[in-house]
């Protein structure tokens, strides 16, 4: 089994032993998983809406800024973490799958496998309870 995939596996399993929600995506942005308390804020399971290419997660979810704008995939930490392999951090807006508005913080960081591969990126984000 290669490293990487080992490096996401152990990943996975942290994800899902978390409190707060987590993204987990790979070097090419696909989101490979989400866990149960991101469930609870998206508003659909991940065994529903199951891996999904950069170009759906970061639109499918609508994220926007204060000002009701849409922020593109490329505005948006994950997406900047697998471009720069650097953590990102950014305040914004989502309108869930259930059709609420959510103010979320986001913070990405890359997962470098031990011979230094770039293996993909974790997100980790909260309500900020600001819901419209």
């Amino acid at each position: 089994m290669p490293s990487n995939a080992i490096q996401m596996i152990l990943s996975r399993q942290l994800a899902d032993s978390l409190s707060v929600p987590v993204f987990l995506v790979d070097p090419e942005g696909n989101l490979l998983f989400y866990n149960v308390p991101a469930e609870a804020i998206l508003g659909q399971k991940f065994e529903d809406t199951g891996p999904m290419p950069v170009g759906d997660w970061g639109t499918n979810f609508f994220p926007f800024d204060e000002d009701g704008t849409p922020i593109p995939p490329e505005g948006l930490p994950l997406v900047q973490t697998i471009h720069t392999q650097v953590p990102a951090h950014r305040t914004f807006w989502i309108k869930s799958l259930s059709g609420d508005s959510i103010n979320i913080s986001v913070s990405s960081i890359p997962l470098i496998g031990r011979d230094g591969d770039f293996c993909g990126a974790m997100a980790i984000f909260w309500n900020n309870k600001r819901n419209l």
